[in-house]
């Protein structure tokens, strides 16, 4: 069945990725916006109708298009802790009032609504696995402004389950942990600054600067392949018998755990093999920052973030093929390579 598929934040990273396995193995309309396009590799694809425009600005745009399309996939968000600290409000306004508003389109206008939830909801949490059915949700005390981005997420996973008992909205909600590849970020040039942890090492590579372990980096993440990911959350978007209907769904690879330390060390191991970056990598050495220094005031981190995904495999049929090897080695191939 073809279908109209309305992407906001379609240059974003998960934004081009989805948007290229829509237009590579379906039939299916896609309408994106987003305020840039450098990552978009198909904006000639005569079923990809693209928009460069600000959310933000785009009110009438957003409703018109919600109204025209049958699924809404809002991905626009500031994912990264150094603005969680530094420009909270800018957070709020983005993760959560203008998301709100597609939210309640979707309501107004009966569409289907696929939404980015995060990994950050779980917080503090102790479980040894993070269940979307059981885990409870903590997080620090409020002059530790890094939470704004999770309580902002939280509270939109609390208002999409509240409108779907109340008024019949048909919602799925995924919660990536850390998902990393190609186009994750920008590495070279000013915006590599605003990079996420594996980005941000190879930034510091390529730039021969030092690499800044923060706190020491003992921190324990799950990193997934963005393959794996879309794949679920394509699968998400199928939604074959209604498999994903007013469901969450963790999109993570529990056997991709990871010290930060060690993606360091792995991520300069891997940036030796490409000759053209050998010599600087020899010469970067990976150092100790405190928290608050790198961050700002208000940072708070969380030790271990490990993903249950047993609800995505046996709903969705689905479970992560790729080795944290391949992964990085493909990723850093890709930024390196060039």
């Amino acid at each position: 069945m073809s279908r109209k598929i309305l992407i906001l934040g379609a240059n974003g990273f998960i934004g081009n990725h989805l948007v290229e396995k829509i237009l590579n193995t379906t039939d299916w309309e896609v309408y994106g916006l987003d305020i840039d396009d450098d990552k978009l590799d198909c904006l000639d694809n005569p079923r990809f109708h693209f928009t460069k425009a600000d959310l933000l600005k785009s009110d009438d745009w957003v409703e018109e298009h919600v109204k025209r399309c049958d699924i809404i996939i809002p991905l626009v968000a500031i994912a990264n802790p150094a603005i969680y600290v530094q420009d909270p409000l800018r957070v709020f306004q983005l993760d959560f009032e203008a998301n709100l508003k597609v939210v309640k389109l979707c309501v107004k206008y009966k569409k289907r609504l696929v939404f980015p939830s995060t990994s950050e909801v779980y917080g503090m949490a102790t479980d040894a696995e993070f269940c979307e059915e059981s885990t409870n949700l903590i997080t620090g005390p409020i002059k530790n402004v890094r939470w704004i981005y999770s309580s902002s997420k939280q509270l939109l996973d609390r208002v999409i389950y509240a409108y779907g008992l109340q008024e019949g909205l048909q919602y799925s909600l995924f919660r990536p942990f850390n998902w990393v590849g190609p186009k994750l970020d920008h590495v070279f040039g000013e915006k590599a600054k605003n990079s996420r942890v594996l980005t941000k090492f190879l930034s510091n590579i390529v730039n021969g600067n030092d690499i800044e372990l923060v706190g020491g980096g003992t921190q324990r993440r799950c990193f997934i392949y963005i393959n794996d990911a879309i794949d679920a959350l394509f699968r998400i978007i199928e939604n074959k018998n209604g498999v994903a209907d007013q469901q969450i769904f963790n999109i993570g690879n529990p056997d991709g755990d990871l010290s930060i330390k060690e993606l360091a060390d792995q991520t300069l191991e891997i940036a030796k093999q490409f000759p053209k970056y050998t010599e600087q990598t020899n010469k970067v050495n990976i150092v100790v920052s405190d928290p608050e220094q790198f961050y700002g005031k208000g940072f708070q981190d969380i030790a271990v973030r490990v993903p249950n995904i047993t609800k995505a495999k046996d709903l969705l049929g689905w479970e992560p093929t790729t080795t944290p090897a391949v992964m990085l080695q493909e990723t850093i191939g890709y930024y390196l390579s060039s």
